[in-house]
């Protein structure tokens, strides 16, 4: 019997590209058809941009899925799932619009197809807009693995905006079901011991100098005397900067990113990082906001599961509303003080 197609608004809540994202992962996972409307409703440039087509692409390449809309610009698309199918993969954006973004569309179905998958994106990885590719490899997916996934990255070339150009691939282990998502261990706790701190510049043709000088000024303004730093020279197509700071173990990582633009200073770069580091850890949240928002999926798949958060944004809040549309799980928040949420399913 055919199930019943599911309409969804996309002008919902902060109205994103994250509705779109999140509906085709549902679709194929459920074998779900969906008729979303008023795609990226809420953006200056609505409909899909070349990034989102790709996702629908990517999705549809992945499932055979019968497709209507798939086109720049398109605020209106209908998406008919068939059965995921593993195997080997290749996605391009042409742009520097977020790689990362296009694979987290396609992960969770390709894993939980049966057997392992390959997937090779080519496009953005570090583009100040969205979570990037070091975010995606050091916080994201240690906890997936944490709940039963285990996914390896090669890297073999960085983009950064606007250039793009950068290259990478996914090598995904097939699970049968992911186990609850548990993440509750504060980050104040974590930064106790330097060795769960990290401080972390990538540069591609920029001087290994401003790279120090993000390290030292973290450093100095966070009072880490022993973390562990590193400077990465990336191989890159265009120049590029990114700053990272991190704070956790092998299971529960929370990572705080900062692009280095044109004219603006090393420890500008560092200072913006650390602010919201500190954010985080004076408000006793496990999760930083953009991985609770990340878990949200992962976390209704494994049908339990509770962790706490400095900041439940109104991206987070919409995402949870489109998951309950379609999966029927409830998905349920508490607000425990002006600074921390938890977020639960049990």
């Amino acid at each position: 019997m055919n199930k019943k197609t599911i309409i969804i608004d996309g002008s919902k809540g902060e109205g994103g590209g994250q509705i779109l994202r999140t509906a085709l992962s549902l679709s194929m996972l459920l074998n779900q058809p969906i008729e979303i409307q008023n795609i990226r409703a809420g953006r200056k440039k609505p409909g899909l941009m070349r990034q989102h087509l790709t996702c629908v692409l990517a999705a549809q390449q992945i499932c055979d899925a019968i497709v209507e809309g798939a086109e720049l610009g398109s605020q209106h698309i209908k998406f008919t799932p068939a059965t995921t199918k593993p195997g080997e993969y290749e996605f391009k954006i042409g742009t520097a619009g977020s790689t990362v973004l296009v694979c987290q569309t396609v992960l969770l179905p390709l894993a939980l197809a049966g057997k392992a998958s390959t997937v090779i994106l080519h496009g953005g990885t570090h583009n100040g807009m969205s979570p990037s590719l070091t975010f995606f490899e050091q916080s994201f997916l240690p906890a997936l693995k944490s709940m039963g996934l285990d996914c390896k990255i090669n890297t073999h070339k960085l983009g950064f905006f606007p250039a793009g150009g950068g290259s990478w691939q996914i090598d995904i282990t097939p699970i049968e079901g992911l186990s609850a998502c548990m993440f509750e261990k504060p980050g104040a706790e974590l930064e106790q011991q330097q060795s769960h701190c990290g401080a972390l510049s990538i540069v591609a043709g920029v001087k290994h100098s401003v790279a120090k000088r993000e390290i030292e000024e973290a450093k100095q303004l966070l009072g880490w005397h022993a973390p562990k730093t590193e400077v990465l020279e990336a191989k890159a197509y265009g120049q590029g900067n990114s700053f990272h700071l991190s704070v956790g173990n092998k299971k529960q990582i929370a990572m705080f990113e900062q692009m280095g633009e044109l004219g603006l200073r090393a420890e500008q770069v560092a200072r913006r990082t650390v602010k919201s580091l500190k954010h985080y850890l004076k408000s006793g949240a496990a999760v930083e906001e953009h991985l609770a928002d990340q878990l949200l999926l992962p976390m209704a798949l494994a049908g339990r599961g509770s962790f706490t958060t400095n900041e439940l944004s109104s991206h987070t809040a919409t995402n949870i509303d489109v998951i309950e549309q379609l999966s029927g799980v409830c998905i349920k928040t508490q607000q425990l003080s002006d600074t921390l949420w938890k977020v639960y399913l049990d």
